[in-house]
């Protein structure tokens, strides 16, 4: 299944999940769940902001006459 994500979603849906671990004290079995969606997302996020800067850098020395 392929997953279409906006950076803003798997930020909340992290925080939802960090909120959730903090104040309901998840079983076991479903923490685990949890902890490896929040691996996926903290990931996801890392690499669309990674892309972000780097279109950026692209970007800003077109504009500067550089590229």
């Amino acid at each position: 299944m392929s997953e279409e994500l906006s950076y803003k979603d798997a930020m909340e849906e992290l925080e939802a999940i960090v909120n959730t671990i903090e104040h309901e004290e998840p079983e076991p079995d479903a923490l685990i769940g949890l902890v490896e969606r929040a691996g996926f997302l903290m990931k996801y996020c890392k690499a669309k902001l990674r892309s972000t800067e780097d279109e950026l850098e692209k970007t800003l020395k077109k504009l500067n006459g550089e590229e």
